[in-house]
């Protein structure tokens, strides 16, 4: 993987001193009768997450965390943790990882997974991440050290794709040469628009809505638009070497700053070209989420919750439905990492994960300057994005 990490590690003091804890408390499940898991991020998505590993009979949550009070004490409820080990605020992530935890899955706004990420690593916990990794570059580039550091322990960063049995095999095939050359790829991501949480105008209300703050998501492209170019690839075997791009904000205006379209030419070895956009505002129209690649010899198809397949003169593939590839996905994620660490052989995704999130910063950077931008001048970039946020020490109670 040509991220140049070393390169970037020499550069940035970013890369800090990075320890993990004894290797008892990296292995401490093996004491225990189920694997204790703390939950930081306690949206919908955080508590769905939570109940769907409480549900498998193998895990324990334990402890959660979220900024907002109201979020941990439905956590609480939803998932059965006893409120006194809730914790809120700026810090409390921290906090959870004071408890008898092995485990911890980050579901916070993407702006603060390279500090949360991190220091879980640190504290020994293996750690199960939502996508995406970072917002910026240097973000990811901190993820992805600790995460090679952290040997003992797991890192699995959720992409429910990379683990369907049909986008598994369709890959596969393509890679053996079921398609011939590729030659040109589209990568789609066509949606309706997201709704609101807050209308108010505070900084805890911009908190409630981060999927709609460029800076706590990192805009749609790398937020969500992260699902189709990771696809694009894996089907393709490495990352964009450039990107020339565009997009706006003209539909959805009501809230945040995000932009609610990019179009972006992305151009990869071999002169192979992707021409991927996104949308998040259709209406009148069915959301498809696509990436079609051409070769020499085929055509690979996948729609995420649709068909996967194969066409061409070498293979004719019907491969299969991936309807609940969403709830399905995530629980082979959870039942793969509750195997690696029950038998000592932990997963790390970490590089294909940063691969995939550097590829969405290359797609936001060519489109917010209107210009050709490189692989290599985008790593270059080491500037983080400030969110600026001027949050109270803890959470409000209510919905602010």
């Amino acid at each position: 993987m040509s991220i140049g990490r070393r390169e970037f590690l020499s550069k940035s003091a970013a890369a800090a001193a990075f320890t993990v804890v004894s290797a008892s408390a990296a292995t401490s499940y093996a004491q225990n009768a189920k694997i204790a898991l703390g939950l930081s991020g306690c949206g919908g998505r955080g508590r769905w997450i939570g109940r769907l590993f409480q549900e498998f009979s193998d895990y324990k949550v334990v402890a959660v965390h979220d900024y907002f009070r109201d979020r941990t004490r439905m956590a609480c409820k939803d998932i059965g943790v006893p409120e006194e080990k809730a914790f809120t605020g700026v810090d409390g992530h921290k906090a959870l990882l004071e408890e008898p935890v092995d485990a911890v899955a980050v579901i916070t706004p993407p702006y603060f997974h390279p500090d949360q990420a991190v220091d879980t690593l640190a504290a020994g916990k293996h750690l199960y991440l939502a996508k995406p990794v970072a917002v910026d570059t240097v973000g990811c580039l901190r993820v992805l050290e600790a995460a090679d550091k952290a040997k003992s322990l797991c890192t699995l960063v959720d992409f429910q794709t990379r683990n369907n049995e049909f986008y598994r095999e369709a890959a596969k095939k393509v890679h053996e040469g079921a398609i011939g050359a590729p030659v040109l790829a589209q990568v789609f991501y066509h949606c309706g628009r997201l709704n609101p949480h807050s209308k108010e105008n505070t900084e805890t209300a911009r908190l409630r809505n981060w999927v709609f703050d460029k800076a706590l998501s990192g805009d749609i492209i790398v937020e969500q638009n992260i699902h189709v170019i990771d696809v694009a690839n894996w089907l393709l075997n490495g990352h964009p070497l450039s990107a020339t791009g565009t997009g706006g904000r003209k539909a959805r205006v009501d809230v945040g700053d995000c932009w609610d379209h990019f179009v972006v030419t992305f151009r990869y070895a071999d002169d192979v070209v992707a021409d991927f956009s996104s949308v998040q505002f259709q209406v009148g129209s069915t959301d498809d989420l696509f990436v079609k690649v051409y070769g020499t010899e085929g055509t690979v198809e996948t729609h995420y919750g649709g068909q996967v397949f194969i066409g061409g003169k070498k293979e004719n593939w019907k491969g299969g439905s991936t309807a609940t590839i969403y709830q399905d996905g995530a629980v082979n994620n959870i039942r793969d990492f509750h195997a690696a660490i029950t038998s000592g052989s932990p997963i790390n995704n970490a590089r294909t994960a940063v691969e995939s999130n550097l590829s969405s910063i290359l797609g936001r950077k060519a489109a917010y300057e209107g210009r050709t931008v490189t692989w290599d001048e985008m790593m270059a970039d080491l500037t983080p994005l400030d969110a600026k946020l001027r949050l109270p020490e803890d959470g409000p109670d209510s919905r602010a």
